[in-house]
């Protein structure tokens, strides 16, 4: 079993400003060039989430509260639509942002009801989350819809609001038949190409299926989650993840680059996967997702860089991409706190760990 890391969040501390946390870098200095997104500011606030654990909460604090911010101005209150990138100077540079970086705020705003132990910071977040739900709900992307139902069974937990259930159904249901639809085809994929952050729909799947009661939901999620598991699995064992070029229905599958937001969707529903089935081949993909960071991969290089909190932009046919953007960073610092969790208690949690939830406001 490889070796697990203490919480370093040094790396996370260069790329941030009074702001957000910068989206891209040149090694691993930050590039102000390029400025901000919703996308990695909202990660960014899951991630002050979880190491609350290991650092307690007045560490993490000033930092969740910036990251909020960022996430609350970013919603277009004409639209109920967040925008996604600003420059440094603080000004955006699109009226509405893509239907993931909605997603994936949702997401980040239902964590923040469930975990932050600041009262104020769980109730602001629930309203910027039932603030933006309606236009989530419109949302036709696989990847968005995923972000939001995950949000949304987090939530519910946190606040259980007959709005917020139903949203958990209704999307839950445009979800599972996406996918129910392939159940006769060789295709499996609902899309015409497998593309990024693939295990995404399977985890949510999965958490909307017990949150639901629902064992066709709970089905199509391990079908579609085996399958990823399956194709991404190599000869020798480790995780070999769909490139950057990715995968098309009948075409050849990308090998390379490599992102670190492929190992981390895996993890992250294979955890989801454990809780449901105790199956142990789920821990074992756990693992595989793990040590690709640490290098059991395809060019056996390290991905992560654990003692500055950082993680390379991807793996290429001759090594890793050396910029150590935000997003890269941000999915080991997100795995590498599942796994704490996973290893610390002997069991997973669907989600976010029941122990966890703190503030409930039914």
């Amino acid at each position: 079993m490889l070796p697990l890391h203490p919480v370093e969040r040094g790396h996370l501390d260069v790329l941030s400003d009074d702001v957000g946390v910068m989206q891209h870098a040149n090694g691993s200095r930050p590039d102000p060039s390029h400025g901000y997104c919703t996308d990695d500011v909202a990660r960014a606030l899951q991630v002050d989430l979880l190491h609350q654990r290991e650092l307690g909460w007045p560490a993490v604090a000033e930092s969740a509260w910036r990251n909020f911010r960022f996430v609350s101005e970013a919603l277009d209150r004409r639209t109920a639509r967040f925008r996604n990138f600003r420059r440094v100077d603080g000004t955006w540079l699109d009226a509405m942002g893509s239907e993931d970086c909605h997603g994936r705020a949702v997401l980040a705003l239902g964590e923040t009801m469930a975990l932050a132990p600041d009262g104020g910071l769980a109730e602001a977040a629930e309203q910027l989350f039932l603030d933006a739900l309606p236009a989530a709900l419109e949302l036709r992307a696989l990847r968005a819809r995923a972000s939001v139902l995950v949000g949304c069974d987090v939530a519910q937990r946190a606040s259980p609001t007959p709005a917020i259930r139903d949203a958990c159904r209704r999307l839950a249901e445009r979800l599972r038949s996406s996918f129910d639809s392939r159940a006769v085809t060789e295709w499996p994929w609902p899309e015409s190409k497998l593309t990024y952050e693939n295990a995404l729909p399977a985890r949510a799947l999965l958490v909307a299926g017990r949150n639901l009661d629902s064992e066709l939901t709970v089905a199509s999620g391990i079908k579609i989650l085996d399958w990823l598991i399956e194709v991404q699995t190599s000869v020798t064992g480790h995780l070999s993840p769909i490139g950057n070029g990715w995968w098309p229905d009948g075409g050849e599958r990308s090998r390379f680059d490599q992102q670190p937001i492929e190992a981390t969707s895996l993890l992250l529903a294979a955890q989801s996967a454990f809780e449901l089935t105790s199956d142990p081949a789920y821990p074992i993909a756990i693992e595989r997702a793990y040590g690709w960071f640490l290098g059991a991969n395809d060019v056996g290089a390290a991905v992560a860089v654990p003692e500055h909190g950082a993680s390379y932009d991807g793996l290429t046919a001759t090594g890793v991409n050396t910029n150590q953007g935000a997003e890269s960073t941000l999915m080991w610092l997100i795995a590498l706190e599942h796994v704490r969790v996973i290893r610390a208690t002997g069991q997973v949690a669907l989600g976010v760990p029941d122990h966890a939830i703190v503030t409930s406001r039914a």
